[in-house]
């Protein structure tokens, strides 16, 4: 079948990005997977209600013992980072490295590819995290599971509409092996997630989601002007940057 004759949407997707977007235990069928590639990425928002779900529920089971909204944060925060393995994370320090560390797009990307972390890394992953933190604690003082799901499924969107929109920097790399997908794909995406989140925050979804398109542009932007397109760094910080304008708004 062409690629172009391909359906939008299959239910393996579903199974797809979750194991490509987390380190849970997913069946998944590799070869079918591996065809489908980048059409799977409108199930992306799917994948992040999962983890949004999972760390809801790490919060509130803190909360039961007694904790305060500030340690039930910490953990769900926690939870999430391990359900992600912090691929995310990773992806935004190697873009505030990359990005501002190099002075040729050379530099930046090979930066980027380094393993170890500098001072930009450590830098925005401090501020993100005391963000996400402090969101989560005020979000976790009145719980509400429908915000976290939904917002987690919202910041996966940017992910896919990068990938549509932008060309691959590297030419490789895992971005680069799971293909480019189609502007109905990443509409689908983005489709999706504003659905769940608009579940959890109402007509606060209107601000959260500009929030999120400007943080986005904002991104898209940097990187094209740096690197010349996008890699998987640049879509872990799609998504990081993404959550904590969503959280902050929520």
């Amino acid at each position: 079948m062409a690629q172009s004759d391909a359906p939008l949407m299959m239910p393996q997707d579903i199974a797809a990005s979750l194991g490509l977007l987390t380190r849970l235990p997913i069946r998944v069928d590799a070869p079918a997977a591996t065809a489908r590639g980048a059409a799977a990425a409108w199930a992306w928002p799917l994948a992040g209600a999962v983890v949004g779900a999972l760390t809801w529920a790490a919060g509130t089971v803190a909360l039961s013992f007694g904790l305060a909204p500030g340690f039930a944060a910490a953990v769900a925060l926690g939870t999430a980072t391990m359900v992600t393995g912090a691929m995310h994370e990773d992806g935004l320090a190697d873009t505030a490295d990359g990005l501002w560390g190099g002075w040729d797009k050379t530099r930046r990307l090979a930066i980027m590819k380094d393993s170890h972390i500098g001072t930009y890394g450590v830098m925005a992953l401090l501020l993100i995290t005391l963000l996400r933190w402090q969101a989560l604690t005020l979000i976790f003082a009145a719980p509400s599971a429908l915000t976290i799901i939904g917002i987690a499924a919202l910041s996966r969107a940017p992910m896919a509409v990068l990938m549509a929109y932008l060309p691959n920097a590297r030419g490789a790399g895992l971005a680069q092996s799971v293909g480019r997908p189609s502007r109905q794909t990443a509409g689908l995406a983005v489709t999706f997630g504003l659905m769940l989140a608009t579940l959890g925050l109402g007509w606060g979804v209107v601000p959260a989601a500009f929030a999120v398109a400007a943080t986005t542009l904002a991104l898209t932007l940097v990187a094209k002007s740096k690197i010349g397109g996008q890699t998987g760094d640049i879509l872990g910080a799609s998504q990081q940057l993404a959550e904590v304008a969503a959280l902050t708004l929520a």
